[in-house]
């Protein structure tokens, strides 16, 4: 059992017992040690006891606790409690706004046990009435089970990707000779996957009768066109079925979304192009098309590209030459810098720009002015060791709530490059939001956009902003823009990358890596730049080490002459 499991249990025991009304210290003992277990350098599991014991936020019955978990691989507490939990309310716990002692009262006064019940609760308007709450609580947790609702049975590129490899090897295996392969959303590596979707060139009953022989799928539905089945881990699976002639047309009407196939039939000749197709190539050949890459098959974008033979050469994980946006124990990150530094130096990569969190970041261990010059002072001796690999000095600068930075302007100015996000007061209008988006990209010392949204996906939708408008104040003040790699944000939106390239904005892909195993993060961010068309030459996380320094001086050499 790993740590992140162990703080998790905690955690979730913390909550309980507070739901329940259990001691309060008992309860609070639980969240200090899920917090301080998560922090951890080290696996519990490969410590003893005793060092345990000594771990500062570990007290007698959290270590007994932990002791148990990893003898057993159970928490019997835990396990007492989910018990005597209707599973509605351990439901309510993934609602944003939504705390234990909120749940507790909505479970004790309004007798409520499940989220379909505390929706139509708020419908009725009985939330108001709870002491404690009030019409902005009712709204906000209104939203928040509804966006709850809508997301349920989606999942994350980056959590089905294996998956769905594994079950194109299996469905080759068991079904050869038959050709298959996965299609559908996938295939064009979409950010959010409702369902698996392949095609296989095997009959439709010869397909039933192999999978319904396998436990964990079952069928929901078939038509002449399609299986959906679903299986025991709650994702569907969706079959194309096909003679072993039509598969390479089969494969290309699966791969596309509606809009790129509505625009591929633009002059009604789709049906002629496809007929005997051997390869998705040859189709696009007998189209006159550029081949166009499964990614980029959305919309009519690529298509309009491809007749124009102007289809870009784009970026691959490859093209990555360093880490831009991490974080180190310096502010809230798992690994030492010099730990990241050399896992980066290893895996051949050219630089390593830290942004530990900056000062308002609290929370985060955020930088105050004095530790800065200490890290400082630790970079100049690590590069000293390191060249020609490289760490630039860098800070992700908190963006207040009037727009300004984090520090003042000396203090900005002894970075190599400033990273601006927002972290906290998320709830905003647009125009607040923009008000303080564009006022922190007018600051001089702004280098990069850092998540321009603060979106988590599946679980937050971001603040409102106008996209548009905060790509020309990027290009108006040579400000690049984060494409926050990390699975659950990918921000800004891929959707949005052919209009800061016609901009001509840099993106920068960056892991937002808080542990030298975040670094991969930027697979995943690549992917999704793939699908807006980025090349490695507008991706600033692409450029070597000597070309970041020369972007960085022209950059400064700029800002002195306009001070």
């Amino acid at each position: 059992m790993d740590n992140y499991t162990i703080a998790d249990n905690f955690s979730l025991l913390s909550k309980l017992m507070e739901i329940h009304g259990e001691d309060s210290f008992k309860a609070k003992s639980f969240a200090t040690a899920a917090f301080t277990i998560e922090k951890l350098p080290g696996q519990l599991k490969e410590t003893s006891p005793e060092d345990i014991a000594r771990i500062k936020g570990i007290g007698n019955s959290t270590n007994k606790a932990i002791q148990e978990m990893l003898q057993t691989g159970h928490l019997s507490l835990l396990e007492t409690f989910l018990i005597k939990t209707p599973p509605g309310i351990l439901e309510m716990l993934k609602i944003k706004g939504l705390g234990p002692k909120k749940i507790a009262t909505i479970w004790k006064e309004l007798e409520v046990e499940s989220l379909g019940e505390l929706l139509y609760a708020c419908d009725e308007n009985r939330l108001t009435l709870l002491k404690g709450f009030g019409q902005k609580t009712q709204d906000n947790v209104k939203q928040s089970i509804d966006f709850y609702f809508s997301n349920r049975d989606r999942f994350l590129y980056a959590t089905v990707e294996q998956l769905a490899l594994d079950l194109e090897k299996r469905l080759l295996q068991m079904l050869a000779p038959a050709q298959v392969a996965l299609t559908g959303q996938v295939r064009r590596t979409e950010i959010i996957i409702d369902e698996i979707a392949l095609v296989v060139s095997a009959a439709p009953a010869v397909i039933e009768q192999h999978l319904a022989a396998i436990p964990e799928f079952k069928l929901l539905s078939a038509d002449e066109h399609s299986q959906l089945w679903e299986h025991n881990q709650h994702f569907k699976m969706r079959i194309y079925p096909c003679l072993p002639e039509d598969f390479a047309k089969t494969l290309f009407i699966t791969t596309a979304d509606a809009a790129f196939l509505e625009h591929f039939d633009a002059n009604g000749h789709a049906a002629t192009l496809l007929e005997g197709g051997t390869s998705e190539a040859a189709i696009f050949e007998k189209a006159g098309l550029d081949f166009i890459e499964p990614c980029m098959r959305n919309g009519g974008l690529a298509l309009d590209l491809a007749k124009r033979k102007q289809l870009p050469v784009l970026i691959k994980p490859g093209d990555i030459k360093g880490i831009i946006h991490s974080h180190s124990q310096w502010s809230d990150g798992m690994n030492t810098l010099e730990e990241m530094a050399a896992a980066a130096k290893a895996q051949g990569l050219e630089y390593l720009v830290i942004s530990d969190h900056s000062r308002s970041a609290f929370y985060a261990n955020g930088l105050s002015i004095e530790r800065i010059q200490a890290q400082h002072q630790q970079i100049d001796e690590l590069n000293s060791q390191l060249a020609p690999f490289r760490i630039f000095k860098s800070i992700e600068a908190d963006i207040l709530y009037d727009g300004s930075l984090d520090y003042p302007n000396e203090v900005l100015a002894t970075f190599d490059l400033v990273i601006a996000s927002v972290h906290s007061i998320l709830k905003m209008t647009e125009e607040k939001a923009m008000e303080r988006l564009l006022k922190a990209i007018e600051n001089p010392y702004t280098t990069i956009l850092g998540h321009m949204t603060g979106r988590l996906l599946l679980s937050r939708n971001g603040y409102p902003v106008n996209h548009q408008k905060i790509i020309d104040a990027c290009a108006a003040n040579n400000v690049v823009i984060e494409l926050n790699a990390h699975p659950r944000r990918l921000d800004m939106d891929w959707q949005w990358l052919p209009y800061a390239l016609e901009k001509n904005v840099l993106i920068s892909i960056d892991p937002d890596a808080h542990s030298i195993e975040g670094y991969k993060d930027v697979y995943y961010g690549t992917l999704a730049a793939r699908k807006g068309g980025l090349t490695k030459e507008k991706n600033l996380s692409s450029f070597s080490r000597t070309a970041l320094e020369e972007f960085l001086q022209t950059r400064r050499n700029r800002q002195i002459n306009n001070e």
